[in-house]
């Protein structure tokens, strides 16, 4: 089990680079027009969110354009869902200076396949520094339990990457354990190979938990795994356990690994599983293994955040591991249930109640 320190300000801090998400209502498709929603997004935020709702201190490290509209929404969307937020506002220079991301989303439906287009020039949080930031007191001397990083600000750009490697370092010298969600994404990581697997490689080294699915620890890493996607997710457990056990070998400080499995029949209907790897830092291994489970899919986006929110609210209440991935499991459920790409549970009850499979009205 992972102790975290007491007295701390905050139980969760996020590094992030937020954006808007723009999806069509109806689950049409984008290029068809028609009306669109609007929300603040981010996969670091949708971490957080689980914690923020539930009661928990939650803090998220950011930046932002001034007199941006768009900026005063998605902060406004962050203190609603109980999270505290802390960045520098930089001048937007002009039409065409800097800017908050855009996610253009198709959900997709039935054999519709969910389209997602990332619209990110001029994006202001690829500006992301440890000079933005005083790390001494945010980590020091006000104090934070966990600090959650992810692999898309990490590869965002080679400022983000020093800036989360920093982070890593400065957080592990305070003794504020750390989790890691790879996140691999191809297109951020085209030509920077090298660069990017020293930085992954050394945030590993100094994380408490390890997050990703098969693709991520093998391209990130070099974890030698199985291969990515494809059906019968159940039969390949072993698979994933002997890939996690390679990683437990390479990064043996690691308390804790953790992936999502997923087998997609539609847009709507999935297999969703679990594996949760405990490292006592001997030869055993503590393994709790979720098998898939078909679930109703509105909006399959977030569904990993909400599993690793989850995972981490429950590690912070001190809850045993095999708790904590079940929580995880259903958090992730309760995220592709909505429209928005986060879960924002009402109660521990409700994230419970998904796990046993109860739907029954509650009044």
């Amino acid at each position: 089990m992972i102790t975290f320190k007491n007295d701390c300000r905050y139980d969760l801090l996020v590094p992030t680079s937020m954006g808007l998400r723009l999806s069509p209502v109806g689950g049409n498709p984008v290029h068809a027009g028609g009306l669109f929603t609007l929300q603040a997004t981010s996969a670091e935020s949708n971490v957080a969110s689980v914690s923020a709702a539930l009661g928990l201190s939650v803090k998220v490290l950011t930046k932002w354009v001034d007199g941006s509209p768009m900026a005063r929404f998605i902060e406004s969307d962050l203190r609603g869902r109980g999270i505290d937020v802390e960045g520098p506002k930089v001048p937007q220079g002009g039409p065409w200076g800097y800017r908050h991301q855009f996610n253009i989303a198709d959900s997709g439906s039935g054999l519709r396949g969910p389209r997602v287009w990332n619209d990110r020039a001029g994006e202001v949080g690829q500006t992301l520094s440890v000079q933005d930031f005083d790390l001494e007191r945010i980590l020091g001397k006000e104090g934070v339990s966990l600090i959650h990083l992810s692999g898309l600000i990490a590869a965002l750009s080679p400022q983000t990457g020093e800036f989360c490697r920093e982070l890593a370092r400065t957080a592990h010298r305070y003794g504020t354990r750390i989790s890691f969600d790879l996140n691999y994404r191809a297109s951020f990581w085209k030509g920077r190979e090298k660069e990017l697997r020293e930085i992954f490689s050394e945030i590993a080294s100094l994380s408490d938990i390890l997050i990703g699915n098969e693709e991520d620890f093998q391209l990130c890493l070099g974890v030698a795994g199985p291969e990515a996607g494809g059906k019968d997710l159940g039969g390949k457990t072993e698979a994933f356990l002997e890939m996690m056990g390679r990683v437990r070998e390479q990064y043996p400080q690691a308390s804790l690994t953790a992936t999502t499995l997923r087998e997609v029949k539609d847009s709507n209907s999935h297999l969703w599983g679990a594996l949760v790897v405990e490292n006592d830092g001997k030869a055993s291994a503590g393994v709790h293994s979720i098998p898939p489970r078909e679930i109703h899919v509105l909006d399959r986006i977030g569904g990993g955040d909400g599993f690793v929110g989850g995972l981490l609210y429950g590690l912070l209440k001190g809850w045993e591991v095999e708790r904590c991935a079940q929580f995880g499991w259903a958090s992730g459920v309760l995220a592709v249930n909505g429209p928005t790409d986060y879960a924002m549970p009402a109660d521990e009850e409700q994230i419970w109640s998904i796990w046993k499979g109860n739907a029954r009205v509650k009044r």
